[in-house]
């Protein structure tokens, strides 16, 4: 059994219970869920199956983390956690967890021999925009668009980034940016912890593809993107070949061999198959990234 607590702000959170472990551990989409509905009392969280007319992602107590309520596999019982301890029961059984923290395998991969660094903290004179913070040697968006000086074709890429913590705010709301490769197709960068990884959340090609599974870390805890991209192909004037990308969220492919039939909203106007720069969305809200690089395929 795993467990994934989202907070919704004002001491209310819901809980996300996975029979047969976490998202990508376990349990794959379609598996059945369970939802609790908690509040902060005191030191402890106290939980009870969540009932009632919920929304996906609706406001107040309307909040569900599935689309459809009650989930496949809904089980009444409640729970309690007490520092980093979750104890209840599940339909007839009892259970017990530790809070673990999940971390990406490819956290600080180092760039391989040629590759190209794009940031390392020291300066930030491969991109057009943003902001190095000199205290903290992360880069900034603050809210506005950044893209890379240069342009690419194929290639190989690994980012890290950090959400913000805004529990009370919901959808799209919760740390909005997004991740486009060469500046056409959008992987969407959001707070979609414990949600049920749609095309617009979080590893979802925007309005194109769903993640396989929903690898979203807790805002506050630094993920990885690791992608293979292989741009479209052109050929007198017209498009033969459509995109083509595998990614990795916090090591776990999200996309295999993804074909992308078509550029995705906000992308620059040139025409599919021509080089463009890599951009971080900014989208209005504080997101920082660290340890970028990029292997050129060409």
């Amino acid at each position: 059994l795993g467990a994934q607590v989202i907070a919704l702000g004002g001491g209310a959170f819901q809980l996300v219970l996975y029979p047969g472990g976490l998202p990508g551990d376990g349990w794959d989409r379609g598996d059945e869920r369970s939802i609790y509905n908690g509040k902060l009392d005191g030191k402890q969280a106290h939980f009870t199956s969540a009932t009632g007319s919920l929304k996906y992602l609706g406001g107040g107590t309307q909040f569900s983390a599935v689309t459809s309520f009650p989930p496949k596999g809904q089980k009444e019982g409640s729970a309690v956690i007490t520092k980093e301890k979750l104890t209840g029961s599940y339909g007839k059984k009892k259970f017990e967890l530790k809070r673990i923290e999940r971390k990406s395998p490819t956290i600080g991969a180092k760039p391989p021999k040629g590759a190209i660094v794009l940031f390392d903290g020291t300066g930030k004179s491969e991109w057009q925009g943003g902001r190095l913070d000199e205290k903290t040697k992360l880069l900034n968006t603050d809210g506005r668009d950044i893209r890379t000086s240069r342009k690419f074709q194929n290639y190989t890429m690994h980012v890290e980034f950090l959400l913000p913590f805004k529990p009370a705010a919901r959808g799209q709301g919760r740390g909005n940016s997004g991740f486009y490769q060469v500046d056409h197709y959008e992987v969407q960068i959001l707070d979609s912890f414990g949600l049920e990884g749609k095309n617009n959340e979080c590893g979802g090609v925007y309005t194109k593809a769903d993640p396989i599974v929903n690898m979203c870390l807790p805002p506050l805890q630094w993920q990885t993107y690791d992608v293979e991209f292989t741009n479209a192909v052109i050929k007198n004037g017209k498009k033969i070949k459509n995109a083509r990308m595998t990614l990795k969220h916090n090591g776990v492919v999200i996309h295999k061999d993804l074909e992308i039939n078509g550029k995705t909203g906000g992308s620059r106007r040139d025409p599919e198959g021509t080089p463009g720069p890599i951009k971080l969305q900014g989208h209005g809200n504080p997101l920082q990234f660290r340890n970028i690089w990029i292997v050129d395929n060409n």
